[in-house]
């Protein structure tokens, strides 16, 4: 590890936990976010937050098989109209250099999710994308996150 920024500057976490706490108190589904914040740690090489994020998604009852077919939900039957939606505004925003997050994946989110539901969604988005650079521009060690999350 390059240094421990939560042993650094710890109002960091604390601040990245309290806009956490925006989100959860949502109407987005547990699981679902789970799932987002997986395909973005994908997107992004984050083995740290892809061993948080696969073990909290276990925890609270989400699918081995599913988990494994993340990374390629284009082609997996499995995953809801409204999954799907939320996956793809995910890629989008997190490769946002790449894709200006286009109309028609916008759109895709209109009608399976409320307005409040999409700033929470793209919130949770963002916030991953911090996560992620933190844990990976300071190469936070993966394998060691015990999940404290219980099914809902």
């Amino acid at each position: 590890m390059r240094l421990d920024y939560v042993k650094v500057l710890p109002a960091t976490r604390d601040a990245l936990l309290s806009v956490e706490k925006v989100v959860v108190s949502s109407s987005l589904e547990p699981r679902l976010l789970e799932l987002v914040k997986v395909r973005a740690s994908q997107i992004n090489g984050c083995a740290s937050c892809l061993d948080i994020h696969t073990k909290d998604a276990r925890a609270i009852g989400e699918d081995e098989q599913r988990l494994n077919l993340v990374a390629a939900w284009r082609d997996a039957s499995c995953f809801s109209e409204r999954e799907r939606a939320a996956l793809a505004w995910s890629e989008a925003v997190t490769l946002l250099s790449e894709t200006d997050a286009p109309d028609d994946v916008y759109d895709a989110l209109r009608p399976v999710f409320s307005e409040a539901e999409i700033v929470a969604l793209t919130l949770a988005i963002g916030l991953i994308n911090v996560w992620n650079r933190l844990n990976v521009g300071f190469r936070r060690p993966a394998g060691n996150y015990v999940s404290r999350r219980q099914p809902a």
